[in-house]
Parts: structure tokens; C-alpha cells; sequence
């Protein structure tokens, strides 16, 4: 069985895409239509940067997602299952025709702005913890915001023992010296411009619902694995739902893929720009059939 695994932010380079828009009418095509959509040019920003504009959020989601469906759409793939890390499950809904490219675009778009937002109305930081098992970093969480009285929480299980943490500044920190005198091998501050998949992303959590509320979802052509329960539905009320709570609860990744492997996937196939998630799942799994389109 074949999954179709779509990237998150993180992957995004100056010059992502530009192959294909000059080689694939189809790709081309969606992305010209994107730049209408959005009322400016996402096709300079991914081809010509620079780089400090595609870092910022309110580019970055749709930059991503963009490059992601147009490449997609050029593939013949068929795939059993899709999933996506964080940003990239708005790329598996597309193409799984639970939702239209302009509305899933609109969406996306808006996500970036209202993340974005939130990080300048609550300001907070996310850092990377190597080579410490799930159960301990979400002790240590307990702990940091027990002494802070304020919120950290694991924000991604990436693969085992490649966990993300997320909250308040002053109780990441707290929580990444405890994680360092527990023997965590690296743990370290990300450049992000906000506490991503923690409470402090509400604020996005509530007017996002608004306008998701309005986009109609249909049934998938085959099933999703949501970030927000790792388990897949092809039910549109159900997707709409879990893709709404991903915004301020963790992306169960690691969870994903044990779950797509336990449902009889023996290939996974990634599309979007980089190859993160190949990696991921090459450190979760015992020699996965893996390759990736970017």
C-alpha cells in the first residue's frame, strides 16, 4: 500500500519550484493561479527570495502548499493514504478533493497571517530536543510550566527521539536547561516567529474556526491521517475538525507513520519541496520503501 506524505514549513528554499514551473504547463498553470488568488506574486517569493521574506510565515505556508498541490497534480500517484506534516495536511486534503485549491489556498493563507499574528500578540518560542524519548520531554514540560505558571508543551513528535517544544518564552528555556542536565544530546532554540501547536496560538485558534466554518469539505478520495489524532477518515466533519485543533494541539507524526505502517503501508512517497519527512520516516520505521518528487 502507497501513502502520499506532503512537507510542513521548514522546507522551503529560495528557488523551490522553479524546474518544474518552467518544464510542467500544469504546474505553471496552478501556480499563475495562486499569484491571482493571492493578489501577489507567491511565484517571485519562491523563485527569488530572498530569503528573509519566504522565512516569514504569512509566505511560507503558502509558498509551501502551493509548490506542494501544483507538483502533485503533475504526478500520476494513487495513493492508499495521504498525511501531512502541520501546514502540509491542508495539501493532503487538497488532494484527497476534500477541499478546493482556492479555498485550501484562501485558508492556508489566512493560517499563515493569523499564526503570525498571534506570535506578535503572544509572543513565545519553539525549540528542538535530540535524543530523548517522548515520556521524559513531556515530564519535563510538567515541570517547566509548573515553576513558570506558564505554557510549554511538545509541539511535534517528529520520529523517535526527535521531539519539538512550544509555549512561553521563559518556560522553554527552563525547559530546555532541564532537558540539558537530563542528558539530552541537542536542545536548541528555533528561529520561528511564534509558539506554533501551543495555547498560546488560540487567539489564531478562534478567528481561523470562523472562516473554516464557511469553506465546504466532501468526502476523501482516500483517507487523511490527521496531526491532531495521527489516525486517518475520509469524513469531511470529522477532517474539518481535526484540522481546526491541529492550530494549538501537537503534530503526532511519529504516531502517523507507525499507524500507516501498522495499517499495511510499505511506501511512502513524499511531495513538496525537500525530503524532511523521508528522513523522518527512515528513523521511524526498519527499511521503509521511500522516495520523494520536489
Amino acid at each position: 500500500m502507497k501513502a502520499v506524505l506532503f512537507p510542513g514549513q521548514g522546507s522551503q528554499k529560495v528557488g523551490m519550484g522553479l524546474v518544474h514551473y518552467e518544464s510542467e504547463k500544469k504546474f505553471r498553470d496552478i501556480v499563475e493561479s495562486a499569484n491571482e488568488l493571492l493578489g501577489y506574486s507567491i511565484s517571485e517569493i519562491m523563485f527569488e527570495g530572498p530569503l528573509e521574506k519566504l522565512t516569514q510565515t504569512r509566505f511560507t505556508q503558502p509558498a509551501i502548499f502551493v509548490h506542494s498541490v501544483a507538483l502533485y497534480s503533475t504526478l500520476d500517484l494513487s495513493p492508499d493514504y495521504v498525511a501531512g506534516h502541520s501546514l502540509g495536511e491542508f495539501s493532503a486534503l487538497t488532494a484527497a478533493g476534500v477541499i478546493g485549491f482556492e479555498e485550501a489556498l484562501s485558508l492556508v493563507s489566512l493560517r499563515g497571517e493569523l499564526m503570525q499574528d498571534a506570535g506578535v500578540q503572544q509572543p513565545g518560542a519553539m525549540a528542538a530536543l535530540i535524543g530523548m524519548d517522548d515520556e521524559r520531554v513531556d515530564e519535563i514540560c510538567k515541570e517547566a510550566e509548573k515553576s513558570t505558571g506558564k505554557p510549554v508543551v511538545a509541539a511535534n513528535y517528529n520520529c523517535p527521539g526527535q521531539l519539538v517544544i512550544s509555549g512561553d518564552v521563559d518556560a522553554v528555556k527552563i525547559a530546555l536547561e532541564m532537558a540539558k542536565s537530563s542528558g539530552c544530546r541537542i536542545a536548541k532554540l528555533l528561529p520561528v516567529s511564534g509558539a506554533f501547536h501551543s495555547p498560546l496560538m488560540q487567539p489564531a485558534y478562534e478567528r481561523f474556526k470562523e472562516n473554516l466554518n464557511e469553506v465546504e469539505f466532501t468526502k476523501a478520495k482516500f483517507p487523511v491521517y490527521s496531526n491532531y489524532t495521527a489516525l486517518p477518515s475520509d469524513e469531511p466533519e470529522v477532517l474539518r475538525e481535526n484540522i481546526l485543533r491541529q492550530l494549538v494541539s501537537p503534530v503526532k507524526w511519529t504516531q502517523i507513520i507507525r499507524n500507516m505502517s501498522d495499517q499495511g503501508v510499505n511506501e511512502y512517497i513524499e511531495v513538496g519541496p525537500g525530503n524532511v519527512l523521508q528522513g523522518l520516516v527512515k528513523r521511524t520505521l526498519n527499511h521503509p520503501e521511500i522516495s520523494g518528487y520536489e
